[in-house]
């Protein structure tokens, strides 16, 4: 078939490798002038590090990376909050911490038609039954017989086709980014995460080697309201260190080199719900489909998986319309657990209610957690690995 993808982030590049390797002919469009990662790091988790198993990049995504075998948080007091091991769930069970720049830069490398990609064309609108697409210039591309919508959460295509999401909603907290040298961090293993009510939470993830630097390297994050992300000045930053200062005295040398907002990169987060992922030729993967707060850090895994599901549909069914339909329901059950999930846990991560997270989260997530079935549960939620409400 001629498949157009629209957006070269972990869902457009993962379905370029995908389709390209079925024999499709795909035109490959990137907003961006240069394409490149949008984002510090991420938490790969077995479910995503299977999907580049099978597209032969796992070896190499290991070396790139750094293996993290557990997730513990607390409360600036260092009372346990959270406390989860992979090994737990199962032998040889772990996660790997990478940058953003590491894994686009691996995508990138194993597509043999990178150097093709229409960079600097932002596709505004689509025509889901022609599979005819408008750039935001008027020019039409097309007809194509498949249209892949990778275009991220703040997506211009799912939003050119009204009464397809049925929930797109900005949520009113984010984070600010940045990578950091490793150093002597004595945590090389974990990611580490520090909580003051639910106002305040700071991430420290190692993620391995950069794409375009040497030496070993942490994401480290702090959450913000939005409005404060909007007007993040050279104020706020003395604001943030002084806060990791109070609140975990032993990262804050860490951030003794940061002092301008331009070294932390800031994102917002939407909660968009898709019953339907596709019409007509359109299917939407990614944060188009499904894009939720990051508090189970499931993102990049989500957009891997749909990839691949969309692979395996096209590959069996010769009618466009049933792969869609039979992608749709391989990634149903999946998601619904994420999505709930997230929305659950979010006001007990970023929010004002202080009280709520102390006593459902502080309180209880560390009794709770040591009671086998709780923890098989939790754990299986962490491993991206829980498919669906029973099973």
């Amino acid at each position: 078939m001629r498949i157009a993808i629209v957006g070269y982030g972990a869902a457009g590049q993962a379905a370029s490798l995908f389709l390209a390797g079925q024999g499709h002919r795909l035109s490959v469009f990137e907003q961006a002038p240069a394409p490149g990662p949008a984002g510090a790091g991420f938490l790969l988790q077995p479910t995503g590090l299977a999907v580049l198993a099978q597209l032969g990049l796992h070896d190499r995504a290991l070396a790139l990376g750094q293996r993290i075998e557990a997730l513990h948080g607390c409360n600036p007091r260092g009372r346990p909050v959270m406390a989860m091991r992979y090994a737990d769930h199962a032998p040889d069970c772990f996660g790997l911490g990478m940058t953003r720049g590491s894994l686009f830069a691996l995508l990138r490398d194993a597509y043999a038609g990178a150097g093709g990609i229409h960079a600097g064309m932002r596709m505004v609108g689509v025509d889901a039954d022609a599979g005819v697409l408008r750039d935001e210039r008027g020019e039409r591309h097309g007809p194509f017989d498949l249209v892949v919508a990778a275009d991220g959460a703040g997506s211009r295509l799912r939003t050119s086709l009204p009464g397809l999401a049925r929930r797109d909603a900005v949520y009113p907290w984010g984070a600010a980014w940045c990578l950091l040298p490793a150093e002597d961090w004595a945590h090389a293993d974990t990611l580490q995460q520090r909580y003051a009510g639910a106002r305040e939470m700071i991430g420290l993830l190692p993620v391995g080697r950069r794409a375009d630097r040497d030496g070993r390297w942490l994401t480290f994050y702090f959450s913000l309201p939005g409005e404060q992300l909007d007007r993040f000045d050279a104020a706020a930053v003395a604001r943030l260190r002084g806060r990791v200062a109070r609140l975990w005295p032993e990262a804050a040398p860490l951030l003794d080199g940061v002092e301008a907002p331009e070294q932390l990169q800031r994102a917002r987060y939407r909660d968009v719900v898709m019953p339907v992922p596709y019409r007509g030729r359109v299917v939407f993967l990614g944060d188009a489909a499904h894009a939720m707060s990051p508090q189970l850090g499931q993102g990049v895994n989500m957009a891997l998986l749909d990839a691949q599901a969309l692979a395996t549909a096209l590959a069996a069914h010769a009618d466009p319309a049933q792969a869609l339909s039979a992608h749709a329901r391989m990634r149903r059950r999946h998601l619904q657990v994420y999505q709930f999930m997230s929305r659950w846990l979010t006001p007990l991560f970023q929010s004002q209610h202080d009280r709520l997270a102390w006593l459902l989260r502080d309180l209880a997530f560390g009794p709770l957690g040591r009671l086998p079935l709780v923890r098989g549960q939790m754990l299986r939620i962490l491993t991206g690995t829980k498919r669906s409400w029973w099973h």
